[in-house]
Formats: structure tokens, sequence, C-alpha cells
């Protein structure tokens, strides 16, 4: 199996602010992606899906975000927006599938822009275009999902575009703040900081205590089962990379030196080159098939 689809459903605690978030597994991955559900008008949005990708093969499949569309159609919501946190490294981004399905408008980090500038060099290529998203939020930008204010907070530190979205009481973090027991993202790729996304994870902090939080990954360590929700006061409390106050430079200290432990993942050198078209393979060559470009000796 490719997927392994775990819905999890927060309760509204108040249907004007507090969405229903349910998240779907990816298995292959450790990645998690989101249905976030206005309960007062039933209109959602998605957040990080996913595409299957089998690097044996080279073969990319729908499976993982088919069993996600099959999931809103039961659900009976009309999607307003696709939205990535991201360019993700360790996944393909499903944002372009599902715009073609849902006919919802798709959008990321302005600062997508920055990144395709330093990937095409690697990569060789023509010019990126941004125009792949219908809408590049900024630090502070606001939206609606149904009737639910949404704000967008700038979190870089894992990449340079990485950003926050604020849905009521929920905020989905991704690669910043991991589970408490698994502590926080990497922040060795290019662009990435260990020392800004410290000070990302603390504007994460500085949201109400009792903000549910949903991460963007979990390894399930020790065997236990997939968990993506905790709040900022469970973050604050028993957070293993900076519970308790920890502070800066112990953390970039702490960071750097995980960091050159880890391998790079496995997929990011074809992933990247995808999600920075957002989800989009490459235009096929003049015998309709498309290929990816991998740099050799890069890293």
């Amino acid at each position: 199996m490719l997927m392994n689809m775990s819905p999890s459903t927060s309760p509204a605690r108040a249907a004007h602010a507090s969405p229903e978030v349910t998240g779907f597994y990816h298995e292959q991955t450790g990645s998690i992606a989101y249905l976030v559900v206005d309960p007062a008008t039933a209109h959602a949005a998605v957040i990080d899906p996913v595409l299957d990708f089998d690097p044996r093969a080279a073969r990319v499949t729908t499976d993982f975000a088919d069993a996600m569309l099959e999931a809103i159609a039961a659900r009976k919501v009309t999607v307003d927006w696709v939205l990535d946190t991201h360019p993700h490294a360790d996944h393909f981004s499903a944002a372009a599938y599902m715009k073609d399905k849902l006919g919802a408008p798709m959008a990321i980090g302005e600062k997508v822009a920055d990144i395709q500038k330093l990937w095409e060099k690697f990569y060789n290529l023509p010019p990126y275009t941004t125009q792949h998203w219908d809408r590049l939020f900024k630090d502070g930008d606001t939206f609606k999902i149904g009737s639910i204010d949404t704000r967008v907070m700038l979190c870089a530190g894992h990449t340079l575009a990485s950003i926050t979205y604020v849905v009521g009481d929920a905020a989905f973090i991704h690669d910043t703040l991991f589970q408490p027991d698994s502590g926080t993202a990497r922040a060795d790729f290019p662009g990435g900081s260990a020392a800004v996304l410290y000070d990302s994870i603390q504007r994460i902090l500085a949201l109400p205590d009792d903000t549910r939080l949903f991460t963007g990954h979990d390894y399930k360590p020790n065997g236990r089962p997939a968990r993506w929700e905790s709040t900022v006061a469970q973050q604050k409390r028993h957070n293993t990379h900076v519970g308790g106050g920890r502070d800066r430079e112990s953390y970039v200290e702490m960071r750097e030196a995980r960091d050159k432990t880890l391998p790079l993942p496995d997929q990011m050198l074809a992933a990247l080159q995808v999600n920075l078209r957002g989800g989009r393979l490459p235009e096929p060559e003049g015998n309709g098939r498309s290929y990816l470009k991998i740099p050799l000796n890069l890293f």
C-alpha cells in the first residue's frame, strides 16, 4: 500500500472560529494532509495534499489524493482553497491535481519565488514562474475559509518560503514544530536557517495557549501511532527541542549539530523539481513523456 489514510476530526468548539480538521496520514513519507472545514457554511480548504511517487519505477500516482477527494465528496463540502505551506522536499505536492479536480484556487507563500531562483540554478533550468499559483500570500495577509478568518504568518527557517495558516483557533504549522516528543524540523536545506526557524517557532508559541497546532509530519517515534495535533501550551511545556523556554543560542547549536547527521530526503531532488511548479510535472517532451533532471554531485 502506498497510502494509509487516518482521519482525525476535532470537534468545533465555537462554530464561527473553530474549524473541523481531518488529517490524512501518508505512510510512505510520514506526511499529513488536511481537510479544514467551516461547520457553519460547509466550505473548506485542503492543505498540503500529497501525490504518491515510487522512486524505483519513477511512477507518479494519485491514490492518496483520490482518497482525500472521496472523503471530501462524502463530507459534502465546497473547497474554497488548495493551500501549500511551502515547496516540500520529501514528497510531491498534489496541489495542482486537487485544483484541477475541485476547481479551487491554489496558493502558497510569496517567497516561493526566492526558492525557485535558488533551485533553477541547481537544476540548470530556464526560470520558473509563479503563475502556477492563483495567489501568493504575504506575511500578515488575511482571507476566509467559509466564514472563518484566516491569517498568514511567515515562518521561515526550514525553507525561505514556509508559512503558517492560522484558521480560527487552529494553526497549520508544517515543518516547524513536530509533536512534542519529536521536537522540531530540520533547517539545513538550501536557504534554511536554524536561527530563523527558532524565531518562527517563537511566533507560533506566542499564539494563545489553547490554539490547536497541526504539524506536517510524524515519523511515529518508538513505534507509537501517528499523531499530528497538539496545542501551544503542550509545546511550550513538553517539546523536546524548545520546551521549557530553551534559549536561541542553545537551540541553534543543537539543531545544527543534529542536522549534520541527517540524510537528505529520498525524494528531494525529484520532488522540488515538481513542487516548484505547484505540483505539475515537467512539460512533456517530443515523445509525450515528462522527465526529471537530477543534478549529480550537488550535495
